[in-house]
């Protein structure tokens, strides 16, 4: 066993280590870290791949902007997290029921899989020769070209997912003062301010 095998099975066993404290730890602050250390191994596992352009952009994307986000938010929150796991537990069955229907969905995709023809030749060069191209202009020509309309379909997706989202939390408030552009652009002068005659002396 080389180098790179044993940095493959210490990155592998990484990943699915932190995946799985991602999901029990109790602190979600902690969580939030261990998913961050989930990420960097798998930035580290397309390395090995010869991916430097993906690993990289699960490094910036990934670990440098969506999980420190999501730490921000936890922190910054006043989440009564007692309260929300109390309310989870009544759902504990159902999710249970759920997982087991999962579980046997997966039993029965891979009883019943079978390869298609070429799948040697494939396994034995997934990625084209790297003296022919480089990998960030293949995968340019994968995304951009053969798989565009699913590209384009895959961000439309993620387009009507935030407007849902930023719909879904707007909620209007009457407690809350807002400003009225319109209502300060068409004010009359006369009528917005109040001279007063303050006498030497004397308040308002």
């Amino acid at each position: 066993m080389g180098l790179a095998d044993l940095t493959f099975y210490a990155f592998a066993l990484t990943v699915v280590v932190a995946g799985l404290l991602v999901t029990v730890s109790r602190n979600p602050v902690h969580s939030v870290l261990w998913l961050i250390l989930a990420f960097l191994s798998s930035a580290g596992l397309f390395v090995l791949l010869g991916a430097e352009f993906v690993a990289m952009l699960l490094v910036i994307v990934y670990v440098g902007a969506v999980a420190v986000l999501f730490l921000f938010v936890v922190m910054m929150l006043d989440v009564d997290f007692a309260e929300l796991k109390a309310e989870m537990a009544k759902y504990i069955p159902l999710a249970a029921l759920i997982g087991v229907i999962l579980l046997m969905q997966f039993a029965l995709a891979y009883g019943t899989w079978t390869y298609s023809d070429g799948i040697g030749a494939r396994l034995a060069a997934p990625t084209p020769d790297a003296a022919e191209i480089h990998n960030t202009a293949a995968l340019g020509q994968l995304v951009y070209d053969k798989y565009i309309v699913m590209f384009q379909a895959a961000g439309l997706i993620l387009l009507v997912a935030m407007i849902g989202a930023i719909v879904l939390t707007l909620r209007h408030r009457v407690d809350v003062k807002r400003q009225d552009i319109l209502a300060q652009i068409y004010r009359d002068p006369k009528k917005a301010m109040e001279l007063k005659d303050v006498k030497p002396g004397q308040g308002l």
